[in-house]
């Protein structure tokens, strides 16, 4: 049985294409970041927002997402993964998306009022991640 092909009543996995994708988390909210930082793999949420097909979202200085996204290489990134779901655990349906890309801090202008982040405290760091890979899932029932 592939992903398309279930019987009718039981639940379907299909995959998302980039534009269905982007248009799933362009309201913004919540999201996880994973990384490798020297001790291993982490993931961390973030409010975010997208702008321009990329996100974006705010972090404290010398926090885990400043010092271990940061290469000291001019123009080198470290690539990280970027992960939005929404779950209904009452239908048993939803979506996942998954980003893969470059973190980029910003040092530019940028909208000081594009990202709210719930944590709260200064967190006057910007970074972007612009996608090189967009992919997605929906599970619904047929």
């Amino acid at each position: 049985m592939t992903e398309d092909t279930a019987p009718a009543g039981m639940p379907r996995l299909d995959k998302l294409d980039r534009e269905e994708c982007l248009r799933l988390i362009s309201p913004g909210g919540v999201g996880r970041v994973a990384f490798n930082n020297p001790t291993g793999p982490v993931i961390l949420p973030v409010n975010y927002t997208i702008e321009q097909g990329a996100v974006l979202f705010r972090t404290a200085l010398g926090g885990p997402m400043d010092a271990d996204l940061r290469t000291g290489i001019e123009g080198a990134d470290f690539m990280v993964a970027f992960e939005v779901d929404h779950i209904d655990e009452s239908t048993r349906e939803g979506w996942s998306v998954l980003m893969r890309g470059g973190a980029h801090h910003i040092t530019g202008d940028v909208n000081k009022n594009a990202v709210e982040s719930w944590a709260g405290g200064d967190r006057p760091l910007y970074i972007r991640i612009s996608p090189n890979e967009v992919s997605g899932r929906r599970i619904q029932h047929a």
